[in-house]
């Protein structure tokens, strides 16, 4: 039996569902899903298998154009994901179409696209007109010359099948990189801070999502089986410490649950819970804080 094995980067721009199919194709949730654009913020590593291939899915940071410190890490990593991969799969939004930062991304292709396949997925295809995708596929490939196209919705689950098998085809011949039954690489500490991370960017509205992070201080396993868990949320000003908290800690309390709730589902056991929020107004320019994210900080320098 010949196995295997290697890396897949998912490139797009913010919210082209770069998320939403990498838990598709793992078959579980190990990256944070959010109607609000610019969620993941570092390379989150899922691991699918298909016959005798383990594929690697690396959900990189939508590719955007960068304005603060925390912005530039995170379209870095999200490049130094796709130079690190074996195959490299341009998700465009079917609706959206050639955005300004689609054509960005393009010309950034010329040269990670040196050496490694670079595929093309169109996602959402169930908003637009068949005849649209057509167009849009061409337009596409005329800009660059992908190896191959898939028209697919990541939600629905449409074409990824098809998809999924021909990564699984593409890899390089070699031993499998992660036991068979692990699904994400990510540390469990990172995955519960980002289950919390989603649920207050769930709860709550506008930027304040942005402007908090949310680490795991603790992690205790006690002796029958469950998890004690302390994370903190740090917020840029006392106001939205407020905002976090919520009337009579009401949010803070409903987030607190929701997370527990989906941490003892991924973990398999029960979990206790304890967040604590504190203000610090220049965590984006603390170096401590990305390495919590799994980012580079000289990455985001000027």
């Amino acid at each position: 039996m010949t196995t295997r094995a290697g890396f897949v980067a998912l490139i797009g721009e913010p919210n082209a569902g770069k998320s939403t199919l990498t838990n598709l194709m793992v078959g579980a949730k190990v990256s944070i899903v959010t109607h609000k654009v610019q969620t993941t913020r570092a390379r989150i590593r899922g691991v699918a298998l298909e016959g005798d291939s383990q594929i690697v899915f690396v959900d990189t940071p939508g590719l955007f154009q960068p304005k603060r410190r925390l912005d530039r890490a995170m379209v870095a990593a999200a490049w130094g994901g796709a130079a690190d991969a074996d195959v490299v799969v341009l998700m465009v939004e079917a609706h959206r179409g050639i955005t300004e930062g689609v054509k960005r991304i393009l010309e950034g292709l010329g040269e990670i696209g040196k050496g490694r396949k670079v595929a093309l997925a169109i996602n959402k295809i169930d908003r637009v007109q068949s005849e649209g995708l057509l167009v849009l596929a061409k337009e596409l490939n005329e800009r660059y010359e992908f190896v191959e196209t898939f028209m697919i919705s990541a939600e629905k689950g449409h074409g990824v099948p098809a998809l999924r098998e021909w990564l699984a085809a593409q890899l390089p011949e070699g031993p499998w990189l992660y036991p068979e039954d692990q699904i994400a690489d990510l540390p469990l500490r990172m995955i519960a801070a980002e289950i919390t991370r989603e649920k207050l960017t769930l709860r709550l509205h506008q930027e304040l999502p942005y402007q908090l992070t949310v680490e795991t201080e603790t992690w205790e396993d006690r002796k029958d089986g469950s998890a004690r868990i302390d994370q903190l949320i740090y917020v840029m000003r006392d106001g939205h410490k407020g905002i976090v908290l919520g009337k009579k800690g009401e949010t803070i309390k409903a987030v607190g649950q929701s997370a527990r709730a989906e941490m003892e589902e991924f973990l398999g056991r029960k979990v206790h819970l304890f967040l604590q929020v504190k203000v610090r107004p220049n965590w984006l320019e603390e170096k401590e804080r990305y390495s919590e994210m799994g980012l580079d900080f000289k990455d985001g320098n000027t």
